[in-house]
């Protein structure tokens, strides 16, 4: 069962990295934000799996959903942004 969830690990990293890269470099901001949103998801995955391996599930699914929570009010803060900054 290691095995698995270390391939499991490894393939969400590579995601990550994959995200990173559109991050650095998109052509638009808006790439840029949905790259940080796809790797804040990734990431919040990625809690949850090392959860899964620690046995400690019920802490990093706490943790996890704080992270989300973050994730949700920067992307709305971001769109605010964006929204004003496109009437000016």
């Amino acid at each position: 069962m290691k095995t698995f969830f270390l391939f499991v690990l490894i393939a969400l990293v590579i995601l990550i990295l994959v995200y990173l890269y559109r991050v650095l470099r998109g052509p638009t901001l808006f790439d840029r934000v949905l790259g940080l949103n796809g790797i804040s998801t990734k990431a919040i995955i990625l809690m949850v799996v090392i959860g899964t391996v620690y046995e400690r599930v019920d802490m990093f699914v706490d943790i996890a959903t704080g992270y989300a929570l973050l994730n949700v009010v920067g992307a709305l803060a971001i769109a605010k942004f964006l929204e004003q900054r496109g009437r000016a």
